[in-house]
């Protein structure tokens, strides 16, 4: 984390992982932030999988094994859980330790019937995943539209790592951002009752904490907006002023307006999307939306490896 967090403070543009967003903390505050009327995403991504669960099912097909990443609250898993012809077993991966064993145990009490294996990792990172012999099928699940967060290149290599994983026979479910007036969007990320600017902020009250950085919240504010050329809602930290800030032990200067870039959030239109999964050695099956047309929820399948 210090090597990370002092490489993008110390770069031309300063620039944060969202993943450091997710202390216990933050966790709790992104589950307000999926609460709020303003961010569509979640109750957007859920209406579909209650809609539509049945449909997803049956493409994943009996007996597989599914593979979550950045499970959070688990609570859109339960839907296909609940679902799933006699699904062997669950990995829940996540970066938040003390949400992910939560979690797990409350799965393995109301589904016994499943092998649940938490995994606390970066899944940005190669991961080595457990065999489960008994499956027929490995489905990864990757909701939320996180798939957003990464720049496309990054997009790209981290779906080519998920293909590996599931195998030629295996499949994704992802929920994807679709492209959209940009109030909507802006509005999204710049709710009423701050929720997301402390979640934003929250992040250096963690570096405070974790890099005994000295980093005064008053002096710093949260920033959202759309660029409209790169189809990304940008999220950054604003200096309120000219500051020096130490970082585990590392003196970092700001000038009055500069930021720290601390996540994009790339909205995606189908050609896009069709080229991302292309790119990644994925098929589109099927995609769902919502009513009004602001997320889908894709099940893709592995092309063959000749693709």
């Amino acid at each position: 984390m210090r090597e990370e967090v002092l490489a993008g403070l110390r770069a031309p543009r300063k620039a944060l992982s969202p993943k450091f967003f997710y202390d216990a903390r933050g966790a709790a505050l992104f589950e307000r932030i999926t609460t709020l009327e303003a961010y569509y995403p979640t109750r957007s991504e859920l209406a579909i999988l209650e809609a539509r669960v049945g449909e997803i099912a049956a493409l994943a097909g009996p007996a597989v094994a599914l593979i979550e990443y950045g499970s959070g609250a688990g609570q859109k898993v339960r839907l296909l859980l609940d679902a799933l012809d006699a699904p062997v077993a669950y990995v829940p991966i996540d970066i938040s330790g003390e949400q992910l064993e939560r979690v797990a145990a409350s799965l393995r009490d109301d589904y016994p019937q499943v092998d649940i294996h938490p995994y606390r990792a970066d899944y940005t990172r190669p991961l080595e995943l457990p065999r489960f012999p008994m499956a027929r099928r490995r489905v990864a699940f990757f909701p939320g539209s996180t798939i957003g967060n990464f720049e496309p290149t990054a997009a790209a290599g981290f779906l080519r790592r998920v293909r590996r994983s599931v195998e030629d026979n295996g499949a994704m479910i992802i929920g994807v951002d679709r492209r959209k007036d940009p109030a909507v969007l802006e509005r999204a990320y710049n709710d009423e009752a701050g929720v997301t600017a402390a979640f934003n902020l929250n992040l250096l009250t963690r570096l405070n904490r974790e890099l005994g950085a000295t980093f005064d919240l008053a002096q710093f504010r949260h920033q959202a907006v759309f660029n409209d050329e790169a189809s990304r809602i940008e999220m950054h930290l604003e200096s309120l002023t000219d500051q020096v800030v130490t970082v585990a032990g590392v003196a970092i200067s700001f000038r009055a307006g500069e930021t720290i870039w601390t996540e994009s959030s790339y909205k995606y239109d189908l050609p896009r999307l069709e080229q991302l999964a292309t790119d990644a050695g994925f098929r589109i099956d099927q995609l769902w939306t919502d009513p009004d047309q602001r997320f889908w929820v894709g099940f893709l399948a592995a092309a063959p490896a000749d693709h």
